[in-house]
């Protein structure tokens, strides 16, 4: 009930345009949908009800058989980051994403040939927060619970060498270190304003 009733206060803060709610520990942890234990991030949860932001996908067959990444990336906010960047434009701190990577299954369906999804194979996330990773570019730290296939995801994980990611995403990401460029949900909604809805809107 308690954080029912404080994430229910921090979407009444977001309308109202004060993101902050106050400057305590326990309002930061509590309008935030992550948890660090220690050095590692705790696999986040129930991130198929956040805002669903996209699927993109590089295929092998598009890549010369070596794609980085070569399977679909399901991408979820979190529904207070989501609003923050509607009222404001800006990625809160706190703010996080979740990656759901799914392999590529059947490339023939009854309606075509294409790239269909496969099975689930592994879970990654990115987050910022000037708190825990105040020396990183700005204050994004990436993260994968992924496991060797068909073993479980792991229960926490730490970072990723600064080199490994914030480069690419500080040189090539169109907002903040974020890819919004690739994502029509995310260009819709940026600095609408609290109180629209964009898929509600008529532009296309």
């Amino acid at each position: 009930m308690k954080n029912s009733i404080v994430k229910i206060f921090a979407f009444v803060c977001i309308a109202a345009g004060c993101i902050s709610c106050g400057n305590s520990e326990a309002s930061y942890e509590e309008v935030t949908y992550f948890t660090m234990q220690g050095d590692e991030l705790k696999r986040p949860t129930d991130y198929r009800s956040w805002v669903y932001v996209g699927t993109p996908l590089t295929p092998n067959e598009l890549n010369n058989g070596k794609a980085a990444f070569p399977e679909f990336h399901n991408v979820y906010i979190d529904p207070v980051s989501y609003d923050e960047y509607k009222a404001t434009g800006k990625w809160r701190d706190g703010t996080i994403l979740i990656k759901e990577l799914v392999s590529v299954g059947g490339k023939a369906a009854v309606s075509g040939n294409g790239y269909f999804m496969g099975e689930f194979i592994g879970l990654e996330a990115t987050i910022k927060s000037s708190k825990h990773f105040a020396n990183e570019p700005g204050n994004w730290a990436y993260f994968s619970f992924t496991t060797p296939v068909n073993e479980d995801l792991k229960s926490s994980a730490a970072p990723f060498a600064t080199n490994m990611c914030n480069s690419c995403h500080a040189n090539s990401a169109k907002d903040d270190f974020v890819f919004t460029q690739h994502y029509p949900v995310l260009r819709a909604a940026k600095n609408v304003g609290a109180t629209i809805v964009p898929e509600n809107t008529s532009a296309r």
